[in-house]
């Protein structure tokens, strides 16, 4: 198999900036629910987060959109695992959607903070209650000899909050990647892709159509 030879042309449809709203978060919103209404996958909400480390080593993952509005989107993980590690040495981020079926990608450009106790803590106990356990038998990130350990603190940690409501980490919460850029991006027909760049500039939304 070559694989310069894998190729397909992009004919679903076009984007022109007449199909666009004024605001990216409203367009954003239109194009999940069309992901969703498509039921492309059982991970929708599914984007590669990318961070930078302090040696200047990007490293991506696929995280999960838990929250969305005008400030900006929301994920949920460990506060030690190594994207919080980059996260704390650079905050500037990007997120990245893939809707590979509707001939669709989204760009998230901007800088992620952490967010409350209160809210994170609002997102820990509507989890269900083993995601609960495995945020406190996981030590995100760090190395560990085997599965069955793993099972085995899991185990231990059931046994520990048998009872009762589980409290929030110490060491779990989310962050808010707060976007500067957003870019649409609709597949074409040779390659001649339409790309819209919104640029957030004083405080306002500027639209620009990106050669392909």
């Amino acid at each position: 198999m070559k694989l310069e030879d894998i190729r397909r042309e992009y004919t679903l449809q076009g984007l022109d900036r007449e199909q666009l709203n004024a605001d990216p978060i409203v367009q954003f919103e239109q194009w999940l629910q069309q992901a969703m209404d498509a039921n492309l996958n059982a991970d929708p909400t599914a984007m590669s987060l990318a961070t930078v480390n302090a040696e200047g080593q990007p490293s991506q993952r696929i995280v999960l959109l838990k929250q969305y509005d005008p400030k900006g989107f929301v994920f949920y993980t460990n506060l030690q695992s190594q994207k919080a590690q980059d996260i704390a040495h650079n905050p500037k981020v990007s997120l990245h959607f893939a809707w590979t079926p509707l001939e669709r990608q989204i760009i998230v450009y901007g800088e992620a903070e952490k967010l409350s106790v209160a809210e994170a803590t609002r997102y820990f106990l509507s989890r269900p209650r083993n995601s609960q356990i495995a945020a406190w038998t996981s030590h995100q990130s760090q190395k560990i000899g085997s599965r069955k350990l793993l099972e085995q603190a899991f185990e231990q940690m059931k046994s520990k909050f048998k009872e009762g409501d589980i409290p929030l980490p110490s060491f779990w919460g989310g962050y808010r990647v707060k976007p500067t850029k957003i870019e649409f991006w609709q597949g074409r027909g040779s390659r001649l892709h339409d790309r819209f760049m919104y640029t957030l500039t004083d405080g306002a939304w500027q639209l620009d159509r990106l050669q392909p």
